[in-house]
């Protein structure tokens, strides 16, 4: 039986995967002397849970957004020793998402332009989401573009909308699991790719579904497309 430990556990996704791991008979939540972590915490914790992770050699699962480019580095790190697997996103349709939206992107020209809408409850503290800022970079690197020098978040009193830019929108309300739309909006046509998240059991799943895949892969930095196959 795999065994996996949680990091912010009484968290609103810690409670959902504590579920999730209620209904399965093959894994078992942890202690201490797990298989495997995963980390649905907060940033500030993050050094503290790649440490305890790094001192019993055991791999990680990084759930946790809002994370500063020291957070990246320390991750960078901490993958040339144990295996460590960074979601935005641990829905597998989301990361399909990703996929389609990074495809489209390479396909469609500057002339289509660009716009990610997110919608999360109102206790969310990151904007844009975590998982809206995973679908931007998809769509640069479809692009071959570098994301930070074409991000605009927010267009009060900007003017005419700049081409080649991805436009962020974050809406924050009620009790939404997560709601993503990426708008490619052409002259006279758009295409629409979202994913619609009605519970945060499918994070749950996504989650438990890579501890596993992650649980006896050497060190190294690995993401959901890992654990989907797509290259």
């Amino acid at each position: 039986m795999m065994r996996i430990a949680l990091f912010g556990a009484s968290g609103r996704m810690g409670r959902a995967i504590t579920n999730a791991l209620a209904n399965r008979p093959d894994v078992a939540v942890a202690e201490d002397a797990p298989d495997v972590y995963i980390d649905f915490s907060a940033p500030d914790a993050l050094e503290k849970h790649l440490g305890k992770a790094l001192a019993v050699q055991k791999p990680i699962v990084i759930g946790t957004t809002g994370l500063t480019p020291e957070h990246q580095r320390m991750i960078d790190d901490a993958a040339t020793k144990i295996a460590v697997l960074q979601a935005a996103n641990t829905s597998l349709g989301v990361n399909l998402l990703t996929h389609l939206v990074r495809e489209t992107a390479a396909r469609l020209g500057e002339e289509w332009d660009i716009e990610i809408v997110e919608m999360h409850h109102r206790h969310k503290k990151d904007a844009p989401s975590g998982t809206g800022l995973l679908l931007g970079w998809a769509a640069a690197e479809g692009r071959g573009i570098d994301l930070s020098a074409v991000s605009d978040r927010g267009r009060d009193g900007m003017g005419e909308r700049q081409a080649g830019h991805i436009g962020f929108a974050a809406l924050r309300g009620g009790s939404v699991a997560g709601d993503h739309q990426v708008i490619f909006a052409g002259d006279g046509e758009r295409i629409e790719l979202g994913h619609r998240a009605e519970s945060r059991a499918i994070f749950a799943q996504g989650a438990i579904r890579a501890a596993l895949w992650l649980a006896d892969k050497p060190a190294g930095r690995y993401t959901m497309n890992d654990v989907l196959g797509f290259h």
